[in-house]
């Protein structure tokens, strides 16, 4: 477990998403439901920027073409295939650590 602080929890407002770039990764952070998810923030199908997708329901939208994926999972809504890596997530002292599993 290697967690990694990439942001301070007010940079993170209920609803929203943000990209960070930790160890070469380029990770989309959510906070949805009350809950943080993180997942790779690239979209499959184009590359579209996954952090300025529109959240619904557990999901997030590309805000390119609109490929949906399960924030918990990763899955893409469409296929139900594992498509994105998704990262543990937490908030401690004021700012949001992912753990990059190294």
């Amino acid at each position: 477990m290697a967690f990694r602080s990439v942001a301070s929890s007010d940079s993170l407002a209920e609803g929203q998403g943000i990209e960070v770039i930790s160890d070469g990764n380029i990770i989309a952070v959510f906070r949805h439901g009350g809950l943080l998810y993180a997942l790779d923030g690239v979209c499959m199908h184009q590359g579209g920027p996954l952090a300025k997708g529109k959240l619904c329901d557990g999901k997030v939208q590309c805000p390119w073409h609109g490929w949906t994926y399960d924030l918990q999972t990763g899955d893409n809504a469409t296929t139900c295939q594992a498509m994105l890596r998704t990262y543990r997530v937490r908030e401690e002292g004021g700012k949001i650590e992912v753990d990059l599993g190294d």
